[in-house]
């Protein structure tokens, strides 16, 4: 019976009922469905299951192997902590949409056909747009209209493809798309940039940074698991050994840096930090070698509890103080020291320190990429390692906790976040440590890895120094970029400036020639009825006594003319 139940449907379900219990109640259920489903899915064997005919094809709505099995498992232990964190909420919207949108994201990395995938992409969508709006302000509405806007045409773009490749093939089984020597199909170029707009492919990518900073204390942490590491999965899934996606890859890693040093919101620092560690994803995904898939899924894995766990340090600073801006933190260390030492672990794990859980995954991809004699690439990493330990290991901890004394003084975190963060950590550590756990189930197990070399232990130690030395030689000599109360324009300068902009200028050419049109109509009208009048008789073309059917015509012109003129 286990067998047969459709991964993340109990999430699903479950939260149809949630809304008919108390608060405190909905949230203990979000927890007990995120254990009951994970119980479920661990006993799930590898299998298939769910096959039925439709369109003359045979789809495969379930597909349970190596790869969605460790997806599954890392999105449930998201769900779980998730749960924990946001035990405090009283609000049945973010608990309702938290628990579908992470069953949604499981079901989605056990689709094994197109359409089912398709089903589970837009529901992702759907929901999570709600722990957005939950904020309950003017710019969290708006933000969450453009998320849900770009996320919906992520979805469109997966079906058009999903229906084109079906026209090609006559089928619709979720595998690779990429043919060894041909160009990317349109059906599959379609796919990819689906995917693509979910894993914030530069220029795709502003959706995150908008929308992320404005959700909920607790929403932000449910998205932080789910979108974007659903979008890895699926390139894993379709476009491993895409080539192009190693450039893709090394320019995600990249642009986030400058940025991310520049920003002042915390949150949206992390948000930026997260577009430079997908880039390390898709750059093995590009790569496409056993060693460098084993080391995107191992990222992704430990990605997604240590960047859980910087956003629920950072939600639970925003909930005591009420202000995520580095301008208005610092020496909070006093009265949140627990917080403060759940961030630094997160901070290490996402800079890679050796015994921490970003070390194990990151140094697999770099690896891979000198064993492919990819030097570039491999130095373009190593640059991005060094910058992400600027703005996420030493800056997020730094100015939030220490800096200068803020002179606030406010509670520790409540108990059910600091449990949230503590788990976290644990795993953060604990994926340092018994790193062998984790690398048996990777979707290649065969591979021999050795992450505890003298060789990468003291490259990564001497870059992390470096990294150091060099924030050091900037704040003290006064060129590190001050934090400034300001909103740094990225591609947001799209909707921000340049559509106003043109809005603006539309605005004024119709007004012109609305006003010319209705001025000149009147002119032409006026001569035409005195005309008219001219050549009547003297009583007036209106003046006159008229047969019914004229009126009904006259009547008729003039009320299409006022309405022209108004619509103009």
């Amino acid at each position: 019976m286990i067998d047969n139940i459709p991964p993340g449907l109990i999430m699903i379900l479950g939260a149809l009922v949630l809304p008919f219990f108390a608060h405190r109640a909905q949230a203990v259920g979000v927890l007990l469905l995120s254990l009951i489903s994970m119980v479920v899915f661990w006993f799930t064997p590898e299998t298939t299951f769910g096959q039925f005919e439709l369109f003359g094809t045979t789809l495969e709505a379930i597909r349970i192997d190596r790869l969605s099995r460790l997806f599954g498992i890392v999105f449930h232990i998201a769900a779980i902590v998730s749960a924990i964190y946001a035990l405090h909420v009283r609000d049945t919207r973010q608990h309702v949409a938290g628990i579908v949108y992470a069953g949604a994201a499981i079901g989605a990395c056990c689709a094994g056909d197109l359409l089912t995938l398709f089903v589970y992409w837009e529901l992702t969508a759907l929901s999570s747009v709600f722990l957005v709006w939950a904020s309950d302000n003017e710019h969290a509405y708006k933000a969450g209209m453009r998320y849900l806007v770009i996320q919906v045409a992520s979805g469109v773009l997966l079906l058009s493809g999903a229906i084109m490749r079906f026209v090609e093939t006559g089928s619709l089984a979720f595998g690779s798309f990429v043919v060894d020597g041909e160009p990317l199909s349109l059906s599959a170029f379609l796919i990819l940039f689906a995917f693509g707009i979910k894993c914030a492919f530069p220029l795709l990518h502003n959706w995150l940074q908008d929308s992320y900073p404005q959700a909920t204390v607790t929403g932000t942490v449910f998205l932080s698991a789910f979108t974007t590491k659903l979008a890895v999965y699926s390139l894993v899934r379709g476009f491993a050994g895409f080539e192009p996606l190693i450039w893709i890859g090394c320019a995600m890693t990249l642009f986030p840096i400058v940025f991310a040093v520049i920003e002042n919101d915390l949150r949206r620092v992390l948000a930026y930090s997260l577009n430079n560690q997908l880039g390390f994803m898709v750059v093995g995904i590009g790569i496409g070698t056993e060693l460098a898939i084993n080391g995107t899924v191992a990222h992704a894995f430990c990605h997604i509890i240590y960047k859980s766990l910087l956003f629920m340090s950072m939600g639970a600073v925003l909930f005591r103080v009420g202000t995520i801006k580095a301008t208005e933190l610092g020496g909070l260390h006093r009265s949140m020291p627990l917080t403060t030492i759940f961030c630094i672990i997160g901070a290490g794990a996402i800079s890679g320190f050796p015994l921490l859980s970003g070390f194990i995954s990151k140094s697999m991809i770099i690896t891979a990429a000198a064993e492919e004699h990819q030097f570039w690439v491999w130095f373009v990493l190593l640059i991005a390692s060094a910058g992400v330990m600027e703005h996420s290991g030493i800056k997020i901890p730094f100015f939030a906790f220490f800096a200068h004394d803020s002179g606030k003084r406010v509670k520790e975190a409540p108990a059910n976040m600091l449990v949230a963060m503590a788990i976290a950590a644990f795993f953060c550590i604990g994926l340092g440590v018994a790193y062998p756990v984790l690398y048996q189930m990777l979707p290649n197990p065969q591979i021999d890895y050795h992450p505890y070399t003298v060789t990468h232990v003291v490259t990564q130690l001497q870059l992390l120094m470096f990294a150091g030395l060099a924030f050091v030689f900037l704040m003290k000599s006064g060129l590190y970029p001050a934090e400034q109360r300001s909103t740094n324009l990225d591609t947001d300068w799209v909707y921000r400036r340049a559509f106003p902009a043109v809005a603006s200028v539309s605005r004024s050419m119709v007004r012109v020639l609305d006003r010319s049109m209705r001025d000149d109509g009147l002119v032409i009208l006026k001569g035409f009825l005195s005309t008219a009048n001219r050549n009547f008789n003297e009583k007036g073309v209106l003046g006159g006594t008229w047969s019914t059917s004229t009126m009904t015509f006259w009547a008729t012109i003039l009320l299409a003319i006022c309405l022209v003129l108004y619509y103009l």
